[in-house]
């Protein structure tokens, strides 16, 4: 059986004197193994200590999100054979870090959801015995396409503008604010969302490098949502001058 090396960033904010720097294991590689499988292998035979995040382990909570050799990338859906060579494992930019390749997503997106008001927002008052409201299925699938994002990070991660600007929502963000201006039940108008993302800290922020799509695990359409909310948000500057 081959072995394999890895590269792993450590640093713990708990203890501020011991200086970050890059620690190097070797284990057996079996085939299929993913990067995940590989960090449990180390934390179980070889060092205890090392700190990464995982729940489902299938693609589906976005917890084991990290830079894997100079990529975002999920550690679960990364499989080391299609690694070449030292596998350099980094935690994500921007968020908060906990420790090793372990980082606090969390906080970020709950500041997300309350920025972009991430609710429907209906005049009507809830009725818990009514039928549901229905829409069409091409709205429904519009809805779902932007749902499958699993807020793993991995978007903010790559994207220039949110490594340089803290108030930046991020693709992440533009995403989710398309969910709801698609959604027929959302009573917002077009002025309401211009106040929450049509401004360099929203739309207008991007540079184009379109890391977002390239980073994706999910493979959502980032950039389109980027330009579906552009165009409405242009569209109401022009009609309120």
């Amino acid at each position: 059986m081959s072995t394999r090396k890895f590269s792993i960033f450590r640093y713990n904010p708990n203890t501020p004197e011991v200086k970050p720097f890059m620690q190097e294991y070797t284990i057996e590689e079996p085939p299929g193994m993913t990067i995940f499988v590989a960090l449990n292998k180390i934390r179980e035979e070889l060092d205890p200590t090392l700190m990464f995040d995982f729940v489902c382990r299938a693609a589906i909570c976005g917890s084991c999100a990290m830079v894997i050799n100079g990529k975002p990338r999920l550690a679960c859906k990364t499989l080391t054979g299609d690694l070449k060579g030292t596998v350099t494992l980094m935690p994500l930019p921007v968020f908060k870090l906990i420790g090793d390749l372990s980082v606090d997503t969390g906080t970020w997106f709950r500041h997300l959801s309350v920025k972009t008001k991430s609710w429907i927002h209906s005049s009507k008052e809830f009725d818990p015995n009514a039928i549901e409201d229905r829409m069409d299925n091409e709205t429904a699938l519009e809805i779902y396409e932007a749902e499958r994002c699993i807020e793993c990070g991995c978007c903010i991660a790559g994207c220039v503008t949110a490594n340089i600007r803290e108030d930046f929502l991020g693709a992440a963000g533009i995403n989710r604010v398309a969910r709801f201006m698609v959604d027929p039940r959302d009573e917002r108008s077009k002025k309401e969302y211009f106040e929450v993302i049509g401004s360099d800290e929203g739309a207008f922020g991007c540079m184009g490098l379109m890391a977002c799509d390239d980073n994706c695990p999910m493979q959502l359409p980032l950039q389109m949502q980027l330009s579906f909310v552009r165009r409405k948000m242009v569209s109401f500057g022009l009609s309120a001058k």
